[in-house]
């Protein structure tokens, strides 16, 4: 037998491994463009939002300077004539670069109120000397509204000023920080309510489709294959239609004149046309509508693979047909049951176009009030805050599910 000296490789060994090398590069170059595209689809957008709620350096780069010399404000009265007249001069020349408004909007989110008092104090320092605001502009911003003697305006201005913060998540809980830095609950509730709402219409939702669905998903499973087929076919219909024609239908349907209010008018069953749309029950019945395919295809593709053989030993051996259903055939659809109800779910959650449009502002979910705030308030921060709550309420709640009613802890008989 030939020894081999040491460090060398054998000619075979040598090619298996380049040959091992070579697959697993061919297998990552295939997965490539799936990575990337999760990259750029899913991580980076998340990470964008969550460091967009907390980081906003509008206010830190407009008025540098002012928040430098606010550092040492104590924050019990108003601060000195110093950092009164830095400030009178960060307003004239804000005024005249027109970026006042950006200021208005950031501090008037931290007390508010506050956007106008901005706006016409910086018209009213406009045209002021610089050398009469450098030796008077404490006074000449007092004059130009009292509220600048008012310490609480300073601490917005200081809370504004901070480029990491928070503050936006508190909002986004109904909370804010006092005059003393304490976190007290804010005047109006809001967003609590708003999330409370959203839930409890997904939930509703979700269990309307398993009420509709699973007896149509039983039915299909059990049929034959041309009925089969012949029902998939409507229930695969509204995926082959624009989701904007399914929610417009509603409101041609729903609303004071339309169909349903004219035909219960036409039989009698009422004397006025009923409130139906712009309700939050416009928009439960409009979502049920939209999503109970996402409830029936997992159900019936789980169903199909059960074999009715066992419902038949069970009632063979004394069971009644319900009996059976609930022992055998409820536990041995529930994956299906439970990936239809995820799905349902969280789509409900975050949907956007149903409520927008058929459910007014009694229908409207938080995913609405984050669209306002990206798009009309120009609020990304909160935005971003309200968005990155609703991510962490949904995680938790999928946790909790997969943990007490997941798969894994399905049990037959």
């Amino acid at each position: 037998m030939t020894d081999i000296a040491p460090g060398l490789i054998p000619a075979d060994a040598r090619n298996a491994a380049r040959e091992v090398r070579k697959r697993k590069l061919q297998a990552f170059l295939f997965v490539t463009p799936l990575l990337v595209f999760v990259i750029f689809a899913f991580v980076a957008p998340i990470t964008t939002m969550l460091y967009r709620s907390i980081h906003n350096p509008t206010v830190a780069n407009l008025i540098p300077d002012t928040l430098v010399a606010l550092g040492d404000w104590s924050g019990e009265e108003i601060p000195d004539d110093t950092v009164l007249i830095q400030f009178a001069a960060d307003m004239k020349r804000m005024a005249n670069d027109r970026t006042s408004g950006q200021l208005a909007d950031e501090i008037n989110r931290a007390l508010p109120g506050m956007s106008s008092v901005v706006k016409s104090t910086a018209r009213s320092l406009r045209r002021v000397d610089d050398t009469e605001i450098a030796t008077n502009g404490a006074a000449l911003l007092i004059e130009a509204n009292d509220r600048w003697a008012d310490p609480a305006t300073w601490s917005a201005v200081k809370a504004a000023g901070q480029a990491y913060s928070t503050s936006y998540y508190l909002t986004s809980v109904d909370l804010e920080r006092g005059p003393d830095g304490n976190i007290v609950q804010r005047d109006t509730q809001i967003y609590v309510k708003l999330y409370t709402k959203t839930l409890r219409m997904a939930l509703i939702i979700t269990v309307l489709t398993i009420l509709l669905g699973y007896p149509l998903a039983f039915y299909m499973a059990h049929a034959s294959d041309s009925m089969a087929n012949f029902l998939m076919v409507f229930v695969l219909l509204p995926f082959w239609t624009s989701l904007l024609v399914r929610t417009t239908a509603w409101i041609a349907l729903l609303q004071t004149n339309g169909v349903v209010n004219s035909t219960l008018l036409a039989i009698g069953i009422t004397d006025q046309p009923l409130e139906l749309l712009y309700t939050q029950f416009s928009t439960i019945l409009a979502m049920t509508h939209i999503l109970l395919p996402f409830m029936v295809l997992p159900l019936y593709a789980v169903m199909r693979g059960i074999d009715q053989s066992y419902m038949r030993a069970a009632m063979s051996m004394g069971s009644k047909p319900l009996g059976a259903w609930y022992k055998i055939y409820l536990p041995m659809s529930l994956p299906g049951l439970s990936a239809g109800a995820l799905l349902v779910f969280i789509i409900s959650v975050g949907y956007y176009i149903t409520p927008a449009l058929v459910g007014g502002t009694d229908g409207q979910m938080i995913s609405n009030i984050i669209a306002f705030h990206m798009q009309q308030s120009n609020n990304w921060e909160l935005a971003a805050a309200l968005g990155s709550l609703l991510l962490v309420l949904i995680l938790v709640l999928y946790w909790l599910f997969d943990r007490f009613v997941g798969t894994d802890n399905i049990k037959l008989g």
